[in-house]
């Protein structure tokens, strides 16, 4: 049987990775921070805690130790490195937090399977954030783009790319990349811009609440769905050869584009409801991101979902929440 070792488990994509990887007979095992509300930290994984093949400890991408102790009694064949503090605008107001958990972090994790499982494949959760200002002359980010990022996040993303490239070439490693491009569902963090419209959004529309204050309405992504996202990750562990994907849409919007399909699902008008407040902004924006994913899809992988069918499917889940409260 299969076995699969995947930090931050507890997150979006950790969760739903894991429920793909079961879904396939994989023994699944998975680390999450042990923080103060231990309550919440693994209500993502609720829906498959009870499966005999899901395995959850407490673990911290710095405590190296306990990392290596994992890995060499689990001996997975697949590590999936997701964990990571993932919110950009955060990233500025906890930067040596940030470069440790998303760089040396990963350089732990590295060396534990370098050390420990040195035959698993290792699969490093990269960022379209890792581009910053760079575009190609088509108007695409792909895996040939420059990087010249342009938050703390975005540099320490660019570290842990850099070293996975290293050790895949001086200790032959099978340790691959996915540069993905922004990723939601109703599991994204609230304090992540989709799920903020679409909270708040459907709560204008029940009157339980009267505005919502974003940063920057003009700032353009390419989103698609965490579900889509986690079969490119298992499929680029599949590849006989590691390497470097782009996994994106294709496609991009700003976020006034999806305020207005958001509020107009509920037969709002955002702009009756929105405000920019200035201290939502980045102290350096990134202006535009949209992903040529012709790599990965010449090995099969296509999204599933599209943009529309992913927000209202966010719309729906709040909406669920609220009428029950």
């Amino acid at each position: 049987m299969k076995k699969a070792f995947i930090t931050g488990i507890g997150g979006q994509d950790g969760s739903y990775l894991a429920e793909y990887l079961l879904k396939l007979d994989y023994e699944v095992y998975g680390i999450v921070r042990r923080n103060s509300t231990p309550e919440h930290q693994q209500s993502r994984l609720d829906g498959i805690r009870n499966n005999p093949k899901l395995h959850v400890s407490y673990g911290d991408l710095n405590d190296t130790p306990g990392i290596e102790r994992l890995l060499r009694t689990i001996n997975p064949g697949e590590v999936y490195n997701i964990a990571a503090q993932s919110h950009v605008r955060i990233s500025y107001e906890i930067p040596q937090y940030t470069a440790r958990t998303n760089s040396i972090g990963v350089l732990n994790m590295l060396e534990a399977v370098r050390n420990n499982c040195p035959n698993a494949k290792f699969y490093q959760a990269s960022s379209s954030e890792m581009f910053g200002s760079s575009v190609d002359e088509d108007g695409f980010q792909r895996e040939t783009t420059k990087m010249t990022p342009v938050s703390p996040y975005g540099c320490a993303k660019v570290f842990g790319y850099n070293i996975v490239r290293n050790y895949r070439n001086a200790y032959n490693l099978h340790a691959s990349n996915g540069i993905l491009f922004n990723h939601e569902s109703p599991r994204r963090g609230s304090n992540f811009v989709t799920n903020k419209v679409v909270k708040a959004a459907v709560r204008i529309k029940l009157g339980l609440q009267n505005e919502l204050e974003l940063g920057n309405l003009d700032a353009y992504r390419d989103w698609g769905h965490s579900k889509d996202y986690v079969r490119a990750m298992h499929l680029i562990l599949q590849q006989p050869h590691p390497g470097d994907w782009v996994v994106a849409t294709g496609e991009t919007r700003s976020v006034r584009d999806m305020c207005g399909y958001v509020f107009s699902q509920l037969n709002l008008d955002y702009k009756k409801f929105v405000v920019q407040n200035q201290k939502f902004l980045r102290p350096e924006e990134l202006k535009y991101l949209k992903g040529d994913s012709t790599k990965i899809r010449e090995l099969g992988w296509k999204p599933e979902y599209t943009f529309e069918s992913m927000m209202d499917e966010m719309i729906n889940y709040w909406m669920e929440i609220y009428k029950n409260d």
